[in-house]
């Protein structure tokens, strides 16, 4: 009996043993010396980069003001900071707006090749296709004018002491600011030269021998192009 009892409480802790086994399982935080694996870092976000628009002039005549503002934006609000190369001499480059502006002279005639705009986030830059800006020569044009001379002052009276006319012109029809005089009364036709392209208003009047002069003519018009 004695023998048989022993081997019972054997198998009997066996058992036990057996059922300590199955529960203990590989629970990690519950064994002693076990570390936990540190959190992923969150991921970077991927830049976008800035975007630039524009259509720059090519041309521009000398004496005329040139200015082309490009337009930019970056998705991520990014602060934006402009660049330009080849910048022609006659202008100048804003590289906080972008904005190229000048105002070329007739010493400045000429093209100007691979001017090139770009804008960049701190991180990525783009860029406008290169472009050339032709500076021309101002054409200048002419008009001639043409008037019949008076026989009559104004009471009615013969006008025998004509001495000649002048002529007025100018940009404003009311500040006719140019005058070219005419002393000689048998010529009734005159060429006015040198006018810039735009619009030209024209007046003709007469004077006599004391330097009385008469009212101007209708006013005449002519586009320089």
């Amino acid at each position: 009996m004695r023998a048989n009892t022993w081997s019972a409480r054997v198998a009997a802790a066996a058992v036990v043993l057996a059922m300590l086994s199955a529960c203990g399982g590989e629970d990690s935080s519950s064994t002693p010396g076990a570390t936990q694996k540190p959190p992923e870092p969150a991921p970077v976000p991927a830049n976008n980069k800035p975007t630039i628009s524009g259509n720059p002039a090519e041309n521009v005549t000398a004496g005329s003001a040139y200015v082309f503002q490009p337009g930019a934006s970056d998705a991520d609000g990014d602060a934006l900071k402009f660049q330009a190369a080849n910048v022609p001499g006659w202008a100048t480059f804003d590289p906080a707006t972008g904005r190229l502006a000048g105002t070329p002279q007739a010493a400045d005639v000429g093209t100007y090749f691979n001017v090139a705009i770009s804008v960049s986030d701190g991180k990525a830059t783009t860029a406008l296709p290169a472009f050339s800006i032709t500076v021309a020569q101002v054409q200048l044009g002419s008009a001639t004018l043409s008037w019949e001379a008076p026989t009559e002052n104004t009471d009615g009276t013969p006008l025998a002491d004509l001495a000649g006319y002048r002529i007025r012109w100018g940009r404003d029809p009311s500040e006719l600011d140019q005058v070219q005089g005419i002393p000689n009364p048998g010529i009734t036709t005159a060429v006015v030269e040198g006018l810039a392209a735009g619009t030209w208003y024209f007046t003709v009047s007469a004077y006599n021998r004391d330097g009385l002069e008469s009212e101007p003519s209708d006013i005449a018009l002519k586009t320089v192009m």
